[in-house]
């Protein structure tokens, strides 16, 4: 999602005159958008900070101006730490301001003295308007600049906030509440993507899957899509040839996104489902509202629509009061469904969660060894994944330069990287592959017997 707000961020700055450059050495504004999901994530902020002062310094030396942005998560949490632990970033502004950046950029310019205290802006309020009716057409330009060379694949929000309140969680409190986009302006920001190229497009969403867009049908007074409808009509949207979503909370996969993955070929067989932990008590005192068997029961009802469908999902070891017999829970239940992908994690305590206060905080010690011990076995069932496609023929868009001359590199419907050599072949096309190795990370393949699609 900061992706996707980034390129916005470039989409609206462009208006002003400013246009992307790819180091920050000669750049006249600098932001840093943010992610305050993890302690480590938000440290970095500060570390990096440090380093563009010496720039933004060097820049003033010169003559020159450098205005010094901070914005996302992190900024919305800690903005007023942020100006005073680092005096000279001029911007402080949350994920639901960045449409207001215009009027923040003129400020900063207007006292151009960089000691005026009025130079110094702090925007880390909750809009009463939606941002997104705010913000222009995305551009060619600026789709996919800061993942994806070949502007193929395009992130595309949906949905933002969240209602859930799982109590490791900072989201609820730096998103906002759950907003769902209206479905004519998703359906507008999608055909504009696929006219500028895109073939693949990723729905965004803190809880995705919860998404409630309200559309205007005709013959009806307004009515509310949920995820599986918008992604069936957006399939239908010539030029849309891929389509994930991220992230799913499993209480809120309903009827119709299972019969999507069941019926729309366009969405791909793979779902990020986060689980977090194994054990119905850990669930209970993360407030994630099902149970572990819930979990397996969802699972096999998504196999059942889509017998190719795989998972990855995301695993927090050493939240607090997670016993040993916890922690096997979630072992065993790795083990019985398997992943294809997963991200694990030690659990963070973030300022103003309920977890950062509950008693039994598990030690550092114990969690580095449990995160050790959890992916040893993610790991295997990644790589004997990928090594299972070894010998299948795979669509693959190609997304990227590879890092060898020649080399392409694009994703698999599982959304694994596939390495092939690029002779004839261009950034942007999907392509059969035949798979021939499956490493840790990434498969490799050469031009199957369709070759180019």
């Amino acid at each position: 999602m900061n992706v996707y707000d980034s390129d916005r961020m470039a989409d609206i700055l462009s208006l002003q005159g400013f246009g992307l450059v790819e180091t920050p050495d000669s750049a006249d504004m600098v932001i840093l958008n943010t992610c305050h999901i993890r302690e480590k994530a938000a440290e970095k902020v500060y570390s990096e900070l440090g380093r563009l002062a010496l720039l933004k310094r060097a820049r003033e030396d010169e003559g020159n101006e450098m205005i010094l942005a901070v914005a996302g998560c992190v900024a919305q949490a800690e903005g007023e730490e942020i100006l005073n632990r680092a005096p000279y970033v001029d911007i402080v502004f949350g994920p639901q301001s960045y449409h207001r950046l215009p009027e923040m950029v003129a400020r900063v310019s207007r006292f151009g003295n960089k000691n005026s205290k009025n130079r110094k802006v702090l925007n880390t309020d909750f809009p009463v308007e939606p941002k997104f009716d705010y913000l222009p057409e995305v551009r060619k330009e600026t789709v996919g600049s800061y993942e994806f060379a070949a502007k193929s694949m395009a992130f595309l929000t949906v949905q933002e906030g969240c209602d859930k309140f799982c109590t490791f969680c900072v989201v609820p409190y730096t998103r906002g509440a759950e907003y769902s986009r209206p479905v004519a302006d998703v359906l507008a920001e999608a055909s504009n993507l696929t006219s500028q190229g895109v073939r693949e497009i990723v729905l965004l969403g803190q809880n995705v899957n919860n998404y409630h867009g309200e559309v205007y049908e005709k013959g009806h007074s307004k009515n509310v899509w949920g995820l599986g409808r918008l992604i069936t009509e957006i399939a239908s949207i010539k030029g849309v040839e891929r389509i994930r979503y991220t992230t799913s909370y499993p209480a809120d996969v309903d009827e119709e996104l299972i019969e999507a993955h069941r019926d729309v070929p366009a969405l791909m067989p793979y779902i990020h489902l986060p689980i977090q932990s194994g054990s119905d008590s850990i669930l209970k005192a993360m407030n994630r509202r099902h149970s572990a068997n819930e979990y397996r029961r969802l699972v096999d009802r998504l196999r059942e629509a889509r017998p190719d469908l795989v998972l990855s999902s995301d695993f927090i070891v050493g939240f607090p009061g997670e016993t040993d017999a916890d922690f096997k829970a979630t072992i065993n239940m790795i083990k019985e469904i398997g992943f294809a992908q997963a991200y694990s994690f030690k659990y963070s305590s973030r300022p103003g969660t309920p977890a950062a206060l509950l008693n039994h905080q598990v030690p550092e010690s114990l969690k580095t060894e449990r995160l050790g011990l959890l992916q040893e076995i993610l790991n295997k069932q990644q790589l004997e994944f990928n090594q299972s496609c070894i010998g299948r023929t795979l669509e693959v868009l190609l997304d990227r330069p590879g890092r060898i001359s020649g080399q392409l590199v694009g994703r698999s419907p599982y959304m694994q990287a596939v390495h092939v050599n690029g002779m004839g072949l261009n950034v942007g096309s999907i392509v059969e592959l035949k798979i021939t190795s499956g490493h840790a990370n990434s498969l490799a393949g050469v031009i199957g017997k369709e070759g180019l699609l």
